[in-house]
């Protein structure tokens, strides 16, 4: 009873901070919202979709705080991560799909294997430089972008301005050392529902 009443109390806190100065989700990366190319009305509905997905999937199993993440992305929702059977897996895409207002749901999460440090390392590494990249490129907004690694493939959601940016994204992802392969989701502008003006 009193794991529940937690639970129940954590759940209303997560949902209760919806947008700030920033759109933030379980991916632990912001845009801001004076720089995002979304309506603000659209990064509103996609923090709702994504507060009520991850509390959804909470409430599924407590065990997906840390291995099962999702982004949304005007109206998409991208889920990433491990789980340990594939069941697993088709339950939580239909979790997704069942979430008001989903125009799209791609699934790109993996099933668990035994735990192989340098293969986590050599994704964290990965994942880092491509960041740094990102980061010094001038040609590339590096906040509208998240990147996850898994088994030196490269998956990066977010949207670009242009599609020269898009193009360029998915060329530094290639250009880093050992990756096997390249998995972009990635928005143009021009392609979103509402727009800011």
């Amino acid at each position: 009873m009193k794991s529940r009443l937690f639970l129940l109390f954590f759940l209303i806190l997560f949902l209760s901070s919806c947008i700030g100065v920033s759109s933030k989700g379980l991916f632990g990366t912001g845009v801001s919202v004076a720089f995002d190319p979304r309506s603000v009305g659209t990064q509103i509905d996609d923090s709702i979709m994504q507060k009520n997905l991850s509390a959804r999937i909470l409430l599924l199993d407590k065990s997906y705080f840390f291995s099962v993440k999702a982004k949304v992305l005007d109206g998409r929702i991208f889920l990433t991560g491990k789980v340990n059977d594939p069941e697993e897996k088709l339950k939580l895409t239909k979790l997704a799909w069942e979430t008001e207002g989903v125009r799209s749901v791609r699934n790109d999460i993996k099933i668990k294997e035994e735990f192989n440090f340098k293969q986590s390392a050599q994704d964290l590494l990965i994942t880092s430089q491509l960041r740094t990249a990102f980061i010094l490129n001038k040609n590339i907004k590096a906040s509208n972008y998240q990147i996850d690694t898994y088994k030196n493939k490269i998956y990066i959601y977010g949207i670009a301005l242009v599609s020269s940016e898009k193009d360029l994204v998915i060329e530094e992802a290639k250009k880093i050392l050992d990756v096997q392969d390249v998995i972009a989701s990635i928005l143009l502008v021009e392609n979103l529902r509402i727009q800011k003006n």
